[in-house]
């Protein structure tokens, strides 16, 4: 009888001590988030480290491209002008814009924002959230063809650039117009990602259908979860944010246009003995079985219709009315390449008169690179810019911001 009450008194304890071995580590982690959000932002700003934002503004970070706090920062500095794109941004080379312009001095300094799958719809909320510090500030946007496929920006490019703290801000956003914001949000609830985040897609829900006291109680949870949020954007930016690990090149200072031209021509040139359709080496090697099994694959393809289109005129909405001045940026294909594939000419020629359309109709200005499908090195492989691709942008890019407009050619 001893011996079976020891034995309990043995098992309780055991157990005793599971439930500390398991609820002890959740208690320490509850009280350190606690402790954590506590903590007041401005303390916070105060420890965020200096040149922090010219670490970040060719870091390509992800969770900057979700926060707000670092390109607030940003918008607010002239020093900066801020370039949103895609995947582009990451084909590092000397005559890419963040080398270009760190070596000469133009008076500005390139902020990259975009990687791959950041397309329209996600530059309209990212813009949206930061409206009211967008009023005449300069911006380059690079707009890519292959973000125009028949049925716009799908889950798998849409979920891992999708932001919480950016969707939540467009309800009660006071610049962007109700027409506006309501294609945008009926946009944002086709998407899983926006279905499965329930208190954004509920408190669209609710704004949508003038569901006014669920709206309210939503708007007040949605603040509280925002400000949480916000404080995350906060650790990130103090902890995660780091300039990237890439070599700067001082072979393109004081170079003149034409000499930058012929230099790029060589380094393409270079980079491109041992492949076809003037893709460089490494890129060809890596992709070779996957562009053999392309060949005449894209025969019924086309850029010139697609839901992209309606996104795309969504961004230039909210650009429009946060009174923007965008320079818009017509990438290119690669011709050989895409020929080979079967893509039609008429599939991309649509693309390129629609795009350009829609942007001059809309008052803005931009820069057609079409007319470089077939310029050797003007693309590193089948679609991002590189080498004098980089030069043109470049060329562009200094011209806009000292004259408002792209460069132009003199007759």
């Amino acid at each position: 009888m001893e011996h079976a009450k020891c034995d309990h008194q043995a098992a309780e304890e055991s157990e005793m001590k599971k439930k500390r071995h398991v609820f002890g580590p959740m208690i320490l982690a509850f009280v350190l988030f606690i402790g954590m959000i506590s903590v007041p932002n401005k303390w916070l700003v105060k420890l965020m480290p200096d040149g922090r934002l010219d670490e970040a503004a060719s870091s390509l970070n992800s969770n900057m491209f979700a926060g707000t706090y670092l390109q607030d920062e940003m918008l607010e500095d002239p020093t900066y002008l801020p370039i949103y794109g895609s995947s582009e941004f990451s084909r590092w080379d000397r005559y890419h814009p963040s080398n270009y312009f760190k070596v000469n001095d133009a008076g500005f300094k390139p902020f990259l924002v975009g990687k791959g799958g950041t397309t329209s719809i996600i530059h309209a909320i990212n813009l949206a959230s930061h409206a009211g510090q967008l009023q005449q500030k300069q911006m380059v946007i690079i707009v890519s063809p292959q973000w125009f496929v028949k049925n716009g920006t799908d889950e798998n490019h849409f979920a891992p650039n999708y932001s919480a703290l950016q969707a939540m801000d467009l309800p009660s956003n006071s610049i962007i117009d109700e027409d506006t914001k309501t294609k945008l949000m009926k946009r944002m609830m086709s998407y899983n990602t926006v279905k499965n985040d329930t208190l954004v897609y509920e408190l669209y829900d609710a704004y949508l259908h003038d569901k006014t006291a669920t709206y309210q109680g939503l708007s007040a949870v949605a603040n509280l979860y925002g400000k949480v949020l916000e404080k995350k954007d906060l650790y990130y930016s103090l902890f995660t944010i780091s300039s990237a690990q890439r070599n700067a090149s001082n072979k393109v200072e004081g170079q003149s246009w034409e000499s930058l031209m012929k230099m790029a021509d060589r380094t393409g040139e270079r980079h491109t003995q041992h492949s076809r359709f003037n893709i460089d080496d490494k890129v060809y090697k890596k992709q070779a079985r996957e562009i053999a099994a392309k060949k005449g694959k894209n025969k019924d393809h086309s850029y010139g219709v697609s839901k992209e289109y309606d996104d795309f005129q969504l961004l230039m909405d909210v650009l429009k009315q946060s009174k923007a001045e965008p320079l818009f940026v017509i990438l290119p294909v690669n011709g050989e390449y895409y020929d080979y594939t079967g893509f039609p000419k008429k599939g991309r020629d649509d693309y390129y008169k629609r795009i350009t359309s829609q942007i001059a109709d809309n008052g803005f200005a931009y820069t057609d690179y079409s007319d470089h499908e077939y310029d050797p090195y003007f693309l590193k492989d089948t679609i991002h810019i590189a080498w004098k691709g980089w030069v043109y942008l470049d060329r562009d890019i200094d011209s806009f911001v000292k004259t408002g407009k792209a460069f132009e050619e003199e007759e």
